[in-house]
């Protein structure tokens, strides 16, 4: 339990452009290395975008947003990946990065997916969104259970979900029976579900449910949560215009998302970024975690495992089952890899 330095990337990405939100991606590596971080998580689908174009304008219209997303979509493992491993091993860094995902199964399914790479460069978990949630049904297709794990590693043991699945209690308390001492979260930049000037009601709260939602993990956990989420900057609105005046109206006028780190109590660790892009810092040290247990430890005494009783399936899904002549290059491309990448 030796405290260290985190750092959530509230970052845009090179909007639609792997290779070079890759390369942005290890030159943050590196700065929030030479600032003393020895973990750092980057937001939702970083690689190559978030899909923001699905809640604002009909999915008819969007065929190209989606093909330039598959296009630039990257596999795991891959070579990508590889980049973003070695600078985690170059600067003896854990990384959790989020990226949409493609796969030799098909050329147009995608996943919202998240890796926990070691200090090493080895993938420590690939996790898969289990259900894209309201508009991003559109893009993605179902996860699976099978990245519902967390990884024994220096600074603690580490569990990560992405969004919306931070709602789902079943899924935390999967992470958090596992004993997760720290908590990766992942969201958008912003996440539109109405018309501000359309009436029935307001727009949905993405801060607030951020809050909400990292607040009560961290205080059921007693553990820290890192929160973070995407950043919309300039280049992104200059390619998100062609949309229309109506679609940017509303993705203004939508609420931000923020990144955060909060303690095992349940509150804020350091500052909170919101409208300005960079990264975030705070201290963590695990050792804040024990007390609280004394209280309610949810996966311990305050618990009645003879009354409730859970089952967790992580099989990796994939869409045939081989007997005997199976390919076995096209069996290795859905491998998880165990190695160093």
């Amino acid at each position: 339990m030796t405290p260290f330095k985190a750092a959530a990337a509230h970052v845009a990405p090179v909007f639609l452009d792997a290779p070079k939100t890759v390369a942005k991606a290890c030159s943050l590596i590196e700065e929030a290395a030479r600032n003393g971080a020895a973990l750092i998580a980057f937001p939702e689908t970083y690689i190559p975008a978030f899909p923001l174009w699905s809640a604002v304008v009909a999915p008819i219209h969007n065929h190209e947003w989606f093909k330039r997303l598959a296009a630039s979509s990257i596999r795991c493992p891959g070579p990508e990946l590889e980049r973003i491993a070695g600078a985690a091993r170059r600067h003896g860094m854990v990384v959790s990065l989020g990226f949409n995902e493609g796969t030799a199964d098909s050329v147009g399914c995608l996943w919202n997916s998240n890796v926990l790479i070691g200090e090493d460069g080895a993938i420590l978990n690939h996790h898969r969104k289990l259900v894209p949630t309201f508009w991003e049904k559109l893009t993605w297709a179902n996860g699976d259970g099978s990245g519902l794990r967390v990884v024994e590693t220096r600074l603690g043991r580490i569990g990560m979900l992405i969004c919306g699945e931070n709602t789902n209690r079943l899924a935390r308390f999967t992470l958090m029976a596992q004993g997760e001492q720290v908590h990766v979260s992942t969201y958008p930049p912003v996440w539109p579900t109405r018309d501000p000037r359309g009436g029935g009601g307001a727009n949905y709260d993405l801060a607030g449910a951020i809050r909400i939602r990292a607040g009560a993990h961290s205080f059921e956990a007693k553990a820290f949560n890192i929160v973070a989420s995407g950043f919309m900057d300039a280049a992104m609105r200059e390619e998100l215009a062609t949309l229309g005046k109506d679609a940017m109206r509303v993705l203004e006028e939508s609420p931000r998302a923020v990144s955060m780190v909060i303690g095992p109590t349940g509150e804020p660790v350091g500052d909170v970024l919101s409208d300005r892009e960079g990264l975030l810092y705070a201290s963590i040290d695990t050792r804040a975690c024990v007390e609280p247990k004394q209280f309610h430890d949810v996966v311990g005494y305050y618990n009645r495992f003879d009354v409730f009783n859970l089952t967790v399936d992580r099989t990796r899904r994939r869409p045939v089952a081989w007997r005997g002549g199976e390919d076995p290059a096209v069996a290795g491309a859905e491998e998880e890899p165990s190695g160093p990448a």
